[in-house]
């Protein structure tokens, strides 16, 4: 709604694309909430990046999904936007393919980590293969002094009032997990076929 997910998913696209031979594309689900709603939750505009459809997915050949946290688990949007996956689900198009996970919350006690265990079974249901970041991220991981969003399942940020931004740190998380799952999905993939 503030733009907290996007600026990590910015970070992620260009962690992705700067594994060779890969294209990160970024998109966004459909707003559920009417637009008198937003404006009285003092929304600003929404993001440029296109509308994905659910039978989109099935083209890509991996998947990091970013939402805000809504009382520990993904927001509705998103969560509609799964729902609406049944046809995929149905063929298995999305069996097999790499997924992970980032989040933003408004507190440190937000859910962060709830919110990606909840989500792991919409990724479960379809037979993806949910890839965390673990601890690949290093001494970031560890960081005790300053206020720092994410975990070993996904990156992530605290958004507060909207006010607080994505801290440098939290944009190279983003930024690492985008680039470590994206080298996974390429492994996944294998070479191309001649």
């Amino acid at each position: 709604m503030y733009g907290h997910v996007e600026k990590l998913a910015q970070e992620i696209r260009k962690g992705a694309a700067s594994v060779d031979g890969v294209e990160a594309i970024l998109w966004q689900v459909p707003e559920t909430l009417q637009e008198d709603v937003l404006s009285k939750m003092s929304a600003p505009p929404k993001s440029d990046a296109p509308i994905i459809t659910p039978n989109e997915l099935a083209e890509a050949d991996g998947f990091i999904f970013g939402f805000p946290t809504r009382f520990g688990m993904m927001a509705a949007q998103f969560k509609a936007f799964l729902d609406a996956t049944g046809g995929l689900w149905r063929t298995q198009q999305l069996a097999g393919k790499p997924a992970g996970i980032f989040y933003s919350t408004g507190s440190q006690g937000g859910g962060q980590e709830t919110t990606a265990l909840t989500a792991i079974t919409q990724l479960v249901h379809h037979g993806m293969i949910f890839v965390p970041i673990g601890y690949t991220f290093g001494a970031g991981m560890f960081e005790m002094e300053n206020v720092k969003g994410g975990s070993p399942y996904g990156a992530g940020t605290f958004a507060g009032d909207g006010s607080r931004q994505p801290t440098e740190l939290e944009l190279g998380q983003a930024f690492h997990q985008g680039k470590y799952i994206a080298a996974i999905s390429k492994k996944l993939k294998g070479p191309a076929a001649a």
